[in-house]
């Protein structure tokens, strides 16, 4: 009888070391979790932010000249072809902003080293219009009123579509002194 109450306390002690190890075994494991859980992937974000100025400019070689010839027919009065008919000029322009503008301010073909007098039935200008037209929008200036033309909204467009500069509508009062005649038409490309 002894020896059956040695194994059973022997069963109860193992039983007994069992139930503890398990305790001991869950509370280690939650610990674990619990520390897991401090090592989690964190994650946090950087806005990047920049800008771009509203800005337009003109690209590659521009100086470019629209040369007229003859401009007087032979009676010596304007030759309204050599101006109304010449090749127009390209120049080659962009802007990078809706409200862009395009203006054009043209001068007169004035005879250089004019006399300060010039003689009754003669000349030494002559009046046009000049167009500038560029993202599907034509701006405009004659040489009879001062400053230049009426801005036009051309948006934004880029460095491969042409300005493409025409004149018309010349005019002269007299017969053409000689001599060389120069103007100048400015397109202006403005952001807003």
């Amino acid at each position: 009888m002894a020896h059956i109450k040695t194994l059973a306390l022997v069963a109860m002690t193992a039983s007994a070391f069992a139930t503890s190890a398990l305790a001991f075994g869950e509370g280690q494991g939650n610990q674990g979790n619990q520390g897991n859980q401090g090592n989690q992937a964190q994650s946090d974000g950087v806005a990047i932010n920049g800008t771009v100025a509203a800005n337009c400019g003109f690209s590659g070689a521009n100086s470019v000249a629209l040369n007229l010839g003859e401009l007087a027919n032979t009676d010596g009065t304007l030759n309204q072809g050599a101006v109304n008919s010449p090749p127009t000029v390209s120049i080659t322009g962009w802007c990078n902003s809706a409200g862009s503008k395009m203006a054009v301010e043209a001068t007169k073909l004035a005879l250089l080293n004019a006399p300060n007098t010039i003689p009754n039935g003669f000349d030494a200008s002559i009046d046009y219009t000049a167009s500038a037209a560029a993202n599907g929008h034509t701006a405009t200036d004659t040489t009879t009123s001062s400053g230049a033309g009426t801005p036009v909204t051309v948006g934004a467009f880029t460095g491969t579509n042409d300005i493409v500069i025409s004149l018309t509508l010349a005019q002269a009062s007299g017969l053409l002194l000689a001599g060389n005649y120069q103007g100048t038409v400015t397109v202006t490309l403005s952001p807003s």
